[in-house]
């Protein structure tokens, strides 16, 4: 039988015999191969092989940081370089101190990335709860995609593989004085693909209700949880406010909720968050005013550290609970899910350790049935680096996507099409995250006083001795 001229052995031999003609010029001929020595045999065979990722002689040889502003907060970005060529990307929390990743280089330079659990466990100590967990998880972050461009394969199936491809996402919007508004801001997330939302519903949009807040002259009428005023307000633990709502307050809020349901319907998940700083009793009084509405969740009612707390809440409400995106690692996880504190968990990857110990806090979840949503909100890294997490873990249900009002966000970007479609991401078969940054759009979009990846040779040294045991 005749060999097509297409076939396996053919196109073998034409790549064989074109080598040999283009090498005979050279002085090495195929004839002249058999009694060449052996390295000059295996360098002759292999010469079209790409030698710019040879995993096991990686060596990690400069980390830098850009500092990204409006996206839709501050993200600095972390850019791991290697002896090879080839760079990894991670990312720190969302306004969280660049300081967080820099310190982490000296203990980084001269090792392989490819050794991504070793050296998370070398760097784990200097991660903590909030923000300060931000450092270890975007440099755990850019390791895993130089590991993955090194080996040629995607994150997430260096996790395991993949149980979706498509990544659903939750997103919500800006809040409002007309409840209307509210709901028809909230309805045009759903007309651009969006199939979960959440809300944020604080006690700033009531608290000028007369009649709808107790307490709140105690805090000279300013309820703003998230200043940062030492000893104000937002900076109080939320048991320790003595600040509560009325009947009036908890009606004047279910209007937006109202509101909302009356726009999208109940086909769409709707999760709450980010309600301000109460105790345990007014906590439980706003999820029995709020069951009516079949909310997937309820998020933060009090400090994810609160577990007794948090179990009296989950035991007494028929809305299902939910904390985690300040927390650090598993075994801050552990204890909330082995005692049923809470019916869900959110960690965020960019505070809970970076891929891979996310997706061990997914598993460990999965053993207790708990289902888990993941909190993002900042960069296409880090949204894809917990994108990958998502697909390779069983008891995903969605991730956040917090920049539907931010225009360039897919600008940043380096060519291919945008990572949102239709309220998902699609994850590809694309090596390591799968994305790279555009260095000029991230150039336009710096924070006040940053610049693009500076020099960063003061982080190389470090005098200390890190190890925490005797």
């Amino acid at each position: 039988m005749q060999e097509s001229e297409n076939s396996p052995a053919k196109r073998s031999r034409r790549h064989v015999l074109g080598l040999g003609a283009a090498t005979a010029a050279g002085g090495l001929g195929l004839g002249a191969l058999a009694f060449r020595p052996a390295e000059e045999q295996v360098e002759f065979l292999t010469q079209k092989v790409s030698r710019a990722s040879k995993p096991s002689k990686l060596k990690i040889t400069d980390m830098r940081v850009a500092v990204l502003d409006g996206v839709p907060f501050t993200s600095p970005i972390v850019r791991i370089d290697t002896n090879q060529g080839i760079s990894g990307w991670g990312e720190v929390r969302d306004d969280a101190d660049k300081r967080y990743a820099l310190e982490l280089k000296s203990r980084l330079l001269g090792e392989n990335p490819c050794n991504v659990e070793m050296l998370f466990k070398r760097l784990k100590q200097f991660g903590n709860h909030g923000r300060r967990g931000g450092g270890v998880s975007g440099v755990e972050m850019a390791l895993w995609d130089l590991a993955g461009k090194a080996y040629g394969v995607p994150v997430f199936q260096m996790l395991g593989g993949a149980y979706r491809r498509k990544i659903r996402l939750y997103t919500d919007t800006t809040e409002s004085s007309d409840p209307g508004e509210y709901a028809e801001r909230m309805k045009e997330r759903v007309e651009m693909g969006f199939t979960f939302l959440k809300m944020d519903l604080g006690l700033e949009i009531v608290q000028d209700v007369e009649g709808a807040v107790v307490g709140k002259s105690l805090w000279n009428g300013n309820l703003q949880q998230y200043d940062g005023a030492p000893g104000g307000y937002g900076m109080t633990e939320h048991g320790l406010t003595m600040v509560q709502i009325t009947d009036k307050g908890l009606d004047a809020m279910a209007e937006y909720v109202e509101a909302v349901r009356d726009a999208v319907g109940y086909d769409i998940p709707l999760g709450m968050d980010h309600f301000g700083h109460f105790d345990v009793n007014t906590a439980i009084r706003l999820a029995n005013r709020f069951e009516r509405y079949n909310l997937a969740w309820l998020e933060d009612l009090v400090p994810w550290f609160r577990t007794d707390d948090w179990r009296e809440i989950t035991k007494a409400v028929n809305v299902p609970t939910m904390t985690g995106e300040d927390m650090y690692g598993l075994e801050s996880f552990r204890k909330l899910v082995d005692e049923g504190a809470v019916d869900l968990v959110q960690p965020d990857p960019a505070t809970a350790g970076g891929i891979l110990e996310t997706k061990r806090i997914g598993d460990y979840a999965r053993e207790k049935g708990m289902a888990m949503p993941l909190h993002y909100a900042g960069s296409p890294i880090g949204a894809m680096a917990s994108a990958h997490i998502a697909a390779a873990t069983e008891n995903f249900v969605c991730l956040e996507y917090h920049a539907s009002d931010v225009k360039f966000w897919n600008d940043l970007m380096a060519g291919g099409e945008p990572l949102l479609k239709d309220g998902f991401y699609h994850v590809t078969d694309a090596p390591g995250l799968g994305v790279e940054l555009d260095e000029k759009v991230m150039a336009e979009h710096l924070a006040k006083g940053e610049k693009l990846f500076a020099p960063t040779k003061e982080w190389n040294d470090s005098p200390a001795w890190d190890r925490t045991w005797s």
